[in-house]
């Protein structure tokens, strides 16, 4: 019996919880949330402490593997937390299995990847990062560390995207584009030109605003 927990249990943490066991991946899910009460329950699966009982929940074995489920709101402490917990408690994957991911695809630690994704040829994913549904990332492209892609994204060939991004739903990003960290981008945003400072942008093409 193959058991998750996830850190953090609200909507992206759900989300996690529902495709983890309704896709076969796991068992059992439980969730350290530090603003839940211990014992209580979010949609059937347990809270079993806050995020500072991890180390010793997983030395205790009460569960196998670790997703975290902190959303790009705030990437500073997905990172964090991320990095604090590598290599010293086993961290998870969830691929749908509806998604396609090519052989040749190079896929970090702790990522996730939800329905219908298509990853071709010698793409390159990541640590923590999350793929929403329906995502399209073409040959030899690459998503750096903790980023996040909304629905629909569309990513062409040759294209780096680089760390703690939010890439809106619908977003296009044409190829032999590089993006740096902390960008985000509007919904239906199309990525014409690499971007070199952080920030929002959105428009066809897209525009920076602040």
């Amino acid at each position: 019996m193959q058991r998750l927990a996830i850190i953090g249990s609200g909507d992206l943490g759900q989300l996690i919880a529902y495709h983890a066991l309704q896709d076969g991946h796991y068992d059992t899910v439980v969730f350290f949330d530090d603003f839940r009460e211990k014992g209580s329950r979010v949609n059937g699966c347990l809270v079993i402490g806050e995020i500072g009982n991890v180390i010793e929940s997983y030395n205790n074995g009460e569960f196998d593997a670790l997703l975290i489920a902190i959303g790009y709101k705030h990437f500073d402490k997905r990172k964090a937390c991320f990095e604090q917990f590598k290599g010293t408690v086993p961290l998870g994957r969830l691929i749908h299995s509806s998604s396609y991911v090519a052989a040749s695809c190079k896929i970090g630690e702790g990522i996730c990847i939800m329905p219908g994704c298509v990853l071709d040829s010698n793409v390159e994913i990541g640590d923590n990062v999350f793929i929403n549904t329906a995502c399209c990332i073409a040959h030899d492209s690459g998503v750096k560390a903790h980023t996040f892609l909304s629905p629909r994204v569309a990513v062409a060939g040759f294209v780096v995207i680089g760390s703690c991004c939010n890439i809106g739903i619908n977003t296009t990003i044409i190829d032999n584009i590089a993006i740096t960290d902390h960008v985000q981008t509007g919904g239906g945003a199309v990525v014409t030109k690499s971007i070199t400072q952080p920030g929002l942008y959105v428009g066809s093409p897209s525009r920076f605003i602040r």
